[in-house]
């Protein structure tokens, strides 16, 4: 009879062992932490059983899973609590040499628990489970903080959407969504991870397509020179579905940080711009002097001077008269997206404007040569010459999705 207990015994810890390592591998939890939940539910179902646990121990083989229950038990002549104590002839029957006072410990098995108390401890191990597989989620999707995830659209709660990421689901706020943006059930989409928060009912990620991180991490991905951090971008200004201004620099005085992040024949901005549905990209190189900086964070405007106050972040730009509108841009889209990424407040005159104010002395340059004449206006002539030059420090340049379509249909015909 104690054969067969021991051989149902050992069938036992085989079937449990089994269950484990394919816990561990199917939800990624650690075997420790699951032999660590049994022992928790062994313990429970002695105290639901015999109404506490203070003297129980449990002991797991990790190798085998063979486990047993103990009951520590003390000596007495007579006994008063039957889960603490033992009668010393009942000692002697077990074991000659107890004598009074000494702890012994008596085996408890698990099929003599009530029905309650199993299903307890089995609840118990279950929870743990489920925990622990959000917490491993969360640990997941927190280290994809901060960084760009392709996910699967589900389908649209009110004028959100929910998107799969894989093992937990997102949700695309309206106000996290490019304007104008839909999208159908199975697209695939890249969104920003904004936070990732733990919940009761599992981690919580919070995406975005707006962010203008959103942006760079593409370029990382896009650019190698940028993921390699031979280019750094500086500093991004964006309003998303209309138009982002992006300051770039080079670690490398050999690469030309414009041209790495444009690619050949527009390749690589054209990438984004696609994912972007179309999102203008100005590209333009980065400056220490704030002065300069400004004048290319206005292009393509032109610009006659800038004084720039570093100290009160403010700057005074004159440009020509024709040009004025242009470095304003659309509803002064162009000034307040220069603004934001220079992080000057700027205030933009007209020559003619300034003179007027007397808030620009006289010069001696002649800008004229710097005007753009009718030929110069003819960009279908010239662009493919001067499109990949190598650029002037104060150039910017600015790139659509459709901007290398003509091209390449003029040089096809």
């Amino acid at each position: 009879m104690a054969k067969t207990s021991k051989n149902s015994k050992n069938s036992d810890s085989r079937e449990l062992l089994e269950a484990l390592t394919i816990l561990e591998k199917e939800k990624n939890i650690s075997k420790e932490t699951l032999l660590e939940a049994i022992e928790n539910s062994l313990l429970t179902a002695c105290k639901n059983h015999f109404g506490k646990a203070d003297n129980i121990k449990v002991t797991i083989d990790p190798e085998t899973c063979e486990y047993h229950v103990w009951a520590e038990k003390t000596v007495v002549q007579e006994v008063t609590d039957p889960l603490t104590e033992i009668s010393f002839a009942e000692a002697m029957m077990m074991n000659g040499t107890h004598g009074l006072g000494d702890v012994i410990h008596e085996e408890i098995h698990s099929k003599d628990f009530g029905r309650i108390a199993t299903q307890n401890a089995k609840n118990v191990i279950l929870q743990k489970i489920r925990e622990e597989e959000r917490k491993v989620i969360y640990d997941q999707y927190y280290g994809k903080s901060k960084d760009i995830v392709t996910g699967i659209v589900q389908r649209y709660i009110g004028n959100n959407v929910s998107i799969n990421l894989g093992k937990v689901d997102a949700v695309l706020s309206e106000n996290e969504m490019i304007p104008g943006e839909t999208f159908e059930p199975t697209d695939r989409i890249k969104v920003y991870v904004m936070d990732v928060k733990s919940t009761s009912k599992g981690p919580k990620v919070l995406v975005s397509r707006t962010h203008p991180e959103l942006v760079k991490r593409l370029f990382e991905a896009e650019v190698a020179e940028v993921r390699d951090g031979i280019v750094e971008i500086k500093s991004i200004a964006r309003e998303a579905g209309s138009r982002t201004k992006m300051a770039v620099w080079s670690n490398d005085p050999d690469v030309d940080p414009v041209g790495a992040c444009v690619g050949m024949n527009g390749a690589r901005v054209n990438a984004i711009v696609e994912e972007l549905n179309g999102e203008k990209i100005d590209i333009i190189n980065w400056n220490e002097n704030p002065a300069m900086l400004i004048e290319n964070a206005l292009s393509p405007a032109k610009v006659i001077s800038v004084i720039a106050d570093a100290e009160e972040n403010k700057a005074k730009v004159v440009v020509p008269d024709y040009q004025l509108s242009l470095a304003i841009g659309k509803e002064g889209q162009n000034a307040r997206l220069a603004a934001r990424l220079t992080g000057f407040k700027i205030d933009i005159k007209s020559e003619t404007q300034a003179r007027e104010a007397g808030d620009f002395m006289d010069y001696e340059e002649d800008y004229e040569d710097d005007a753009l004449t009718e030929d110069e206006l003819n960009l279908d002539e010239d662009f493919e010459d001067t499109a990949y030059d190598e650029p002037a420090e104060d150039e910017s340049y600015e790139y659509e999705e459709d901007e290398f379509a003509g091209e390449e249909d003029s040089e096809n015909d």
